[in-house]
């Protein structure tokens, strides 16, 4: 029996990987594993406006470029566009705004400043009647001396495989807009 692929589980971690507090890290950026642990893929930085994400077997998977301050757009192989991001408002962790490859809009919105957790729907939540939940995203810190953060990323079996890659890549820029490179480490 195989094991499902990425965007077949209804529930992975992206997180910083441990790393030692008395050693320089080289390893990649973050990763994507199961919620038991088991790396899946890996996100590294190749420069300041774009991440790759790929298969820990060294499949290219997706490249999240950013920009301005709170723009990304998901390329494939190809350099197609399959999905976009980008924040509005003073509070650019508040509510993300998703496009997936075939054009479907999801938001991943917070609650509030306070809150540990982004809900994933196709509407505002606060625009009117309570908002469907496609999935939802739980940030904590691994490691609060070094301030490693990961987020549990749970999707609803609806969504298909393009979609939750956006999702999957969102969080990504959620972070990035999180913990800027060679910004504090202090979470926004």
């Amino acid at each position: 029996m195989t094991e499902p692929g990425l965007f077949e589980l209804e529930a992975v971690v992206v997180g910083q990987p441990k790393r030692s507090r008395w050693r320089r890290y080289l390893g990649p950026a973050m990763a994507v594993s199961t919620v038991k642990g088991t790396p899946l893929a890996w996100v590294t930085y190749p420069d300041d406006t774009y991440a790759d994400v790929t298969k820990t077997s060294g499949e290219f998977i997706v490249r999240i470029e950013q920009f301005g301050p709170v723009e990304f757009r998901f390329t494939d192989a190809a350099d197609r566009e399959v999905g976009t991001a980008g924040a509005r408002g003073l509070i650019k962790t508040r509510q993300l705004g998703l496009r997936t490859e075939q054009g479907r809009q999801l938001l991943l919105t917070r609650p509030g400043l306070l809150y540990a957790e982004w809900d994933l729907t196709e509407t505002d939540p606060e625009g009117g009647p309570a908002a469907e939940i496609l999935g939802r995203v739980t940030v904590s810190t691994i490691d609060s001396w070094i301030g490693l953060q990961q987020y549990v990323v749970e999707m609803d079996p609806r969504l298909d495989a393009s979609e939750q890659r956006t999702v999957v890549a969102s969080v990504i820029c959620l972070h990035r807009l999180r913990r800027p490179p060679g910004g504090s480490g202090a979470p926004a």
